[in-house]
């Protein structure tokens, strides 16, 4: 598909888009949030990429939602609006592959909330994370922050609108890894590429296994986990990579 505020690369079964509305800093436009929609699920349907990265580049995340359009909402015009960034983050978090973020620069309010729907999250030196919905009277997305860091420290970000820097996000463990400033990309691209040689339905399974498993308790949960290894356990692939490795131990 054609975009104009997304470039998509794809190399090595990574593939790569970058949002690239670098006047607005990244901000989120309808017009924006309809090609991420498009594009993502559009990505979920193709096999030439097994892992993809969502990036704003070195300089730049996402700034939020576009205030100026946002101003020109009314309560009873925001319905098609809303509808629209929510179909957007669906299509993120529910990609066949994993998405990886790579958080180049402030990611704020709805540049926060694109963050939250990744499966993971790494970030350079100059990132900046801040869920702001509270100051502009918003309510906020917890779900999944609540997930992934604890429904305390997600009360804490949403209702103090604070914003944290890189290595605060990474102290709470909403952020995997802090890279240095100008590294980030081609850092993230080289964990991509690792991840994008293993078998593409494994990944698949591992990140819906990661959306479903929170719904289960314990003796369920190990059951379903069970039943999923047993699918890959002693099939072909699995077979060629143990004996890889076997091969590659008898080396070392």
């Amino acid at each position: 598909m054609e975009t104009k505020y997304l470039k998509l690369s794809i190399n090595k079964k990574v593939a790569t888009v970058l949002i690239h509305r670098p006047e607005k800093r990244n901000a989120l436009s309808p017009e924006l949030l309809i090609e991420i929609e498009k594009l993502f699920n559009e990505l979920s349907q193709r096999d030439d990429s097994n892992v993809i990265i969502l990036t704003g580049g070195e300089k730049y995340f996402s700034a939020g939602f576009d205030l100026n359009f946002i101003r020109t909402l009314e309560k009873t015009s925001n319905e098609e609006f809303t509808a629209l960034f929510h179909r957007a983050y669906r299509a993120i978090m529910f990609c066949s592959q994993p998405v990886i973020c790579a958080v180049g620069g402030a990611a704020i309010a709805g540049g926060f909330d694109l963050t939250l729907m990744c499966d993971i999250r790494y970030a350079s030196e100059r990132a900046k994370f801040g869920q702001r919905e509270i100051t502009l009277t918003l309510t906020p997305i917890l779900d999944p922050l609540w997930r992934i860091i604890g429904l305390g420290r997600a009360l804490e970000v949403a209702l103090t609108g604070r914003i944290y820097d890189a290595y605060e996000a990474e102290r709470m463990g909403y952020v995997s890894k802090v890279f240095p400033e100008g590294t980030l990309l081609e850092s993230v691209f080289e964990i991509a590429q690792t991840m994008a040689n293993y078998d593409r339905e494994c990944l698949k399974e591992t990140k819906q296994l990661g959306h479903t498993i929170v719904n289960y308790d314990m003796d369920g949960a190990l059951k379903l986990q069970e039943w999923l290894f047993r699918t890959y356990i002693g099939a072909e692939d699995n077979h060629k990579r143990v004996d890889a490795l076997l091969e590659s131990l008898k080396k070392a």
